[in-house]
């Protein structure tokens, strides 16, 4: 249970940080945070949560990454639905959140026919720059892929586990420098889930490429580090 409430509380922070600073900061003329400001949130969010609770779960927060450490050889089959449901709540739990803070300011809605609304993701006509499924599902297969062979090599026996936190927000920054505009970036099945229930209409039924290609890209990596790239001489 332990486990399971840190992996709540872990991807709640994921989707409050993240999200929260993509509806809230990113828009505001002159002073907002931009790509950038939300790429760092997003990067930070999992920073700090992989140092306050990493050691209790393992610190996932995501249930791409739960698949890959499965694949991986790192984690047990057994675990896997726990995990993500735990993931789903937290990260339902923090769009409720964010959904209850911004109903405070006069005026606000939430336009299902806009790209990006609520922090939402997509492709096509939902993505934030225009581009097709197949770019979107590429993209959100080999970054999840990447973003999984970082935390496979930075939490890797041999390696210095100090610092895995740190690359591994470093990398969910850079991913999201690199796809905010072509799908909003999820990497995150409960992130994409928890805003496009909010949203409703075509991101939600959008939602299915976001657990797919991310699962494939994580168990993919799994195997692939697994396979090729891990030490087995000390095993």
């Amino acid at each position: 249970m332990k486990k399971l409430l840190a992996e709540f509380f872990g991807t709640y922070w994921l989707v409050f940080g993240g999200c929260g600073s993509a509806i809230f900061a990113a828009g505001i003329p002159d002073l907002g945070i931009g790509f950038a400001g939300v790429s760092l949130a997003f990067g930070l969010t999992v920073l700090t949560m992989a140092y306050a609770v990493g050691h209790i779960s393992g610190g996932h927060f995501n249930p791409a990454v739960s698949f890959g450490l499965w694949a991986g050889g790192r984690f047990s089959a057994k675990e896997l639905l726990p995990y993500i449901i735990a993931q789903c709540i937290g990260a339902i739990a923090a769009a409720g959140t964010l959904y209850t803070i911004a109903s405070g300011k006069a005026g606000f809605i939430i336009d299902a026919t806009k790209a990006g609304a609520f922090a939402s993701n997509g492709f096509g006509a939902f993505s934030p720059n225009g581009y097709s499924i197949q770019a979107a599902f590429l993209a959100e297969f080999v970054l999840t892929l990447f973003f999984l062979l970082v935390i496979l090599g930075a939490t890797d026996k041999f390696a210095n586990g100090k610092f895995a936190g740190v690359a591994i927000g470093l990398a969910l920054t850079l991913i999201h420098l690199i796809s905010i505009p072509i799908t909003n970036t999820s990497v995150n099945p409960a992130r994409s889930l928890s805003q496009a229930l909010f949203v409703g209409g075509e991101p939600l039924s959008q939602v299915w490429l976001f657990w797919v290609a991310p699962i494939l890209g994580a168990i993919v990596a799994g195997f692939i580090y697994k396979n090729l790239l891990q030490d087995h001489s000390n095993a």
